[in-house]
């Protein structure tokens, strides 16, 4: 067991897993009470082997998504009516009806909230555990912390020849590495999969180089490197990183089951339009084309849910489509048997105000948001926590980031209490608070 000294020695927590809690006055049972917790926190560890990320960024509404409030007055409940689940008394938004109807596969926290009411700080919050150490300003593209993805891709790796972690189509504010290096930043799809002529760059070896000059010109430049530094002593290079950078898109281009992810060709029509014929549809549709390739972590970006003004004008166009490609993604990994192995969340950096403004939209609110999960061995069917009448503030089982954090860690076999070290010796936890949450865990 690792130890976590101070300069005065072992901590109460180190003392309690040693079972000293006892000789420094905690009592034999509280001792053990502490460990049977422990150990049933750490039962459902492992079930899955890869993670999809719905990144909702700008925050979306849990109101007009998955807590509606249909008793609030007119200013707080809005213009949606509400859709029946199949377990009684648990309502969606009115349009989320194909996910209501799918209940018993997945589960929605009501009950996360944090003090970071700013895109920047908020995104960095839910995508790393962690919060950010300084303030930051709402448009800001901070890391103070690996994001969950780089953690993934650190700790898990994936299959010869495909990158561990994927984002399509950009990458978020928070969504590097940070002290773990380049090496485990994000592979980024940039492309629209929905286009006829969709291409991956660097799964293709350019036009007129054969494989074999190809190789060729590969071990003439790691020869030259060579030369140049000595890489076991250069761990903090950034021209090693920029070598692993080129040896995975060397990995890529000769990679069969990379070509083969890529290639939607391969889909059949009534797949592909189960998805939605649009680019958020095709890449949710991707995505589950690179958990069969052994992907462990793929996040989603799906940016535009800052809505300040004409709320449900918008909403109205965009859910129906969103909830048929977040549906169709769930259901086809549980017909393919997949989804007893893979984690699927739709989250974004804080919910909305309970009040309607004066332009139609709900402003910044992190007092209260809703997650969505399914898979990856999740009991279905379930609402964990609450938030008042009015949305104003998650109420009961009020939930942490760190603990949305620690589930994700815990449910792929990741211990988020372990210790990282950054290039210059300073010691890491992955989450400050390492309790998952239990109702997640199966």
């Amino acid at each position: 067991m690792a130890m976590h000294k101070r300069c005065v020695g072992p901590t109460r927590r180190d003392s309690l897993q040693l079972g000293l809690g006892t000789i420094l006055g905690g009592g034999l049972a509280t001792a053990l009470q502490a460990r049977v917790a422990a150990e049933s926190l750490r039962a459902g560890d492992g079930v899955a082997k890869s993670c999809i990320v719905i990144w909702m960024d700008g925050g979306p509404t849990h109101f007009e998504t998955f807590d509606p409030k249909p008793d609030a007055p007119a200013e707080y409940r809005g213009e949606f009516k509400t859709v029946a689940t199949t377990r009684p008394g648990v309502f969606f938004s009115e349009h989320m009806r194909k996910l209501a109807a799918q209940f018993d596969k997945l589960a929605v926290i009501r009950s996360i909230r944090h003090d970071q009411g700013n895109h920047g700080a908020g995104n960095h919050y839910m995508m790393t555990g962690a919060p950010p150490r300084i303030p930051v300003g709402c448009g800001a593209f901070v890391s103070f912390h690996p994001s969950l993805g780089s953690v993934v891709a650190h700790e898990k790796g994936a299959p010869p020849g495909v990158p561990p972690y994927f984002t399509m189509p950009a990458m978020t504010r928070s969504g590097g590495p940070n002290f773990l290096g380049d090496r485990y930043a994000p592979f980024v799809v940039d492309g629209d999969p929905n286009n006829a002529l969709f291409r991956v760059r660097d799964v293709a070896l350019p036009a007129g180089l054969a494989s074999a000059r190809h190789a060729q010109r590969t071990d003439f430049r790691r020869e030259v490197d060579s030369f140049r530094r000595d890489l076991d002593k250069a761990v903090a290079d950034p021209a090693v990183a920029l070598d692993e950078h080129y040896g995975q898109a060397a990995d890529l281009m000769q990679s069969a089951s990379a070509q083969s992810a890529f290639d939607m060709g391969r889909e059949p029509l009534r797949v592909r339009e189960m998805y939605g014929r649009n680019s958020f549809g095709q890449r949710a549709l991707l995505a589950r084309r690179l958990v069969e390739a052994g992907v462990p972590f793929i996040t989603l970006y799906d940016g535009g849910w800052d809505n300040h003004g004409k709320l449900f004008d918008n909403l109205k166009v965009r859910l129906p489509s969103w909830d048929q490609t977040v549906a169709a993604l769930i259901a086809d990994l549980d017909d393919r048997g997949l989804l007893k192995t893979t984690l699927v969340i739709a989250l974004g950096e804080f919910g909305r105000t309970p009040q309607v403004n004066k332009d139609g939209g709900r402003d910044h609110w992190s007092n209260a948001m809703s997650v969505l999960w399914a898979g990856g061995g999740t009991p279905g069917g379930q609402v964990v926590g609450s938030t008042d009448k009015k949305g104003f503030a998650a109420l009961e089982r009020v939930l942490s980031p760190e603990n949305f954090a620690s589930t994700i860690y815990r449910k792929l076999g990741i211990d988020p209490d372990k210790m990282l070290y950054t290039p210059n010796g300073r010691p890491a936890h992955l989450v400050s608070d390492p309790t998952p949450i239990r109702e997640l865990m199966g």
